[in-house]
């Protein structure tokens, strides 16, 4: 075997593998989610990010990789790349689409209907992401954009999408008073929320690493993979750090769900520019990622923005967060990174308020009251997650 097959094999595997550790994800989303909502929502919150999963990477598989990529047709038609088999390709850009409706997931739960989502998410897939990813990724208007791995294209397409998702469906009943003071909804299983963010965490390695492509073609570029691999651990390692600061400093108690999300916090804001950094400037673009968390959750409760997982100020500020960070610490332009910013924003939140204002209409988007009160698992899915912990009627 010559030197071009070999890099070819290699650099095939390495992207199966890359995949492979982004749909690890998947379960991540899950157990985070199922951790923070109450027990009588968890088999709604499971169901519906199985079926993400399932339905999104159907709909990319059938057109919207095409969409993306300049393809014809259907079905990876007209889609050509070079270096690696494009079925490895096509692989891991799949793995990526499901993860703009699963940041949204988490932020709709409780309230929203399982079916209204799932038709929500065939637009996301086939439509408004590759849309954006043909624009920035595809060689579209928006190339000049650095966006590594998606703190735009992913992160903050899916929090803009969220964003219009919360305003639809309102509050969870309970979550604030008339005097619009916050009535705390505490988490259910803080192991599933740690299990879910350290999944994510492992996930990202091959979210980022993965990007770079290429990882046998020279000692460059293995030496890039590298380097992208360990500034987004140093990242999250800053975001963790200076999340449980503040928030020992504020309350005198160390919140793990705060600290974990302040670490996934940092690993988004280092999503963009992972491979254009040095060793140094992730931890203070993570630190800040990790910061702008604390201080996002209490802000938009202010505005009655009810997000039961945290992922706006997670996804959704730290994407625009990383995005303009690349032009600050790096050597590209800052006012095409914010171009990259405002009109992604401009396309995804009125296309995504305007999905769910029909949806509402005509299908109806949100559980009854009584449906709420007695949970989504039993109205939505007919299964309890904790069965014990119901009383016997008998």
């Amino acid at each position: 075997m010559d030197a071009a097959h070999l890099h070819y094999v290699i650099d095939t595997l390495f992207l199966l593998f890359a995949s492979v550790l982004i749909i690890l994800m998947v379960p991540g989303f899950a157990m985070l989610e199922a951790g923070l909502v109450r027990t009588k929502n968890v088999v709604a919150v499971l169901t519906g990010n199985v079926m993400l999963y399932a339905i999104t990477s159907f709909i990319f598989t059938l057109w919207g990789y095409n969409v993306m990529f300049g393809g014809s047709g259907f079905f990876l038609e007209g889609v050509s790349v070079e270096g690696y088999s494009p079925y490895a390709y096509f692989f891991f850009q799949m793995a990526f689409v499901g993860k703009t409706v699963s940041i949204m997931s988490g932020g709709v739960s409780e309230r929203i209907r399982i079916v209204p989502f799932m038709i929500f998410a065939v637009l996301m897939s086939g439509v408004i992401y590759p849309v954006v990813g043909n624009a920035i990724w595809g060689g579209g208007f928006l190339k000049e954009v650095h966006d590594l791995a998606g703190s735009t294209v992913i992160h903050s397409v899916g929090g803009w999408a969220l964003l219009a998702g919360i305003l639809v469906l309102g509050a969870r009943r309970g979550k604030y008073t008339k005097e619009g003071h916050v009535r705390p909804i505490p988490a259910s299983n803080i192991p599933l929320v740690t299990l879910g963010a350290m999944l994510l965490w492992i996930g990202w390695f091959g979210f980022n690493g993965g990007s770079a492509f290429h990882i046998a073609t020279s000692t460059e570029a293995a030496d890039l993979v590298g380097l992208i691999i360990v500034n987004t651990n140093t990242a999250g390692l800053a975001g963790a750090i200076i999340a449980a600061f503040i928030v020992y400093f504020q309350y005198k108690k160390l919140d793990i769900t705060m600290i974990l999300n302040g670490a996934l916090g940092g690993l988004v804001a280092i999503t963009a520019g992972a491979d254009v950094v040095g060793l140094w400037q992730p931890i203070v673009i993570g630190a800040i990622g990790g910061a702008l968390v604390v201080f996002a959750v209490p802000l938009f409760d202010k505005f009655k923005i009810d997000d039961p997982v945290g992922a706006l100020s997670v996804h959704l500020v730290n994407g625009i967060w990383g995005t303009i960070a690349v032009a600050l610490f790096a050597d590209f332009s800052l006012l095409t990174q914010l171009k990259g910013i405002a009109i992604t924003a401009l396309f995804v939140f009125p296309l995504s308020y305007l999905a769910f204002v029909i949806i509402k209409k005509v299908v109806g988007l949100r559980s009854d009251e009584e449906h709420e009160y007695v949970g989504l698992d039993l109205e939505e899915c007919g299964l309890e997650s904790y069965p014990e912990f119901v009383k016997s009627k008998v």
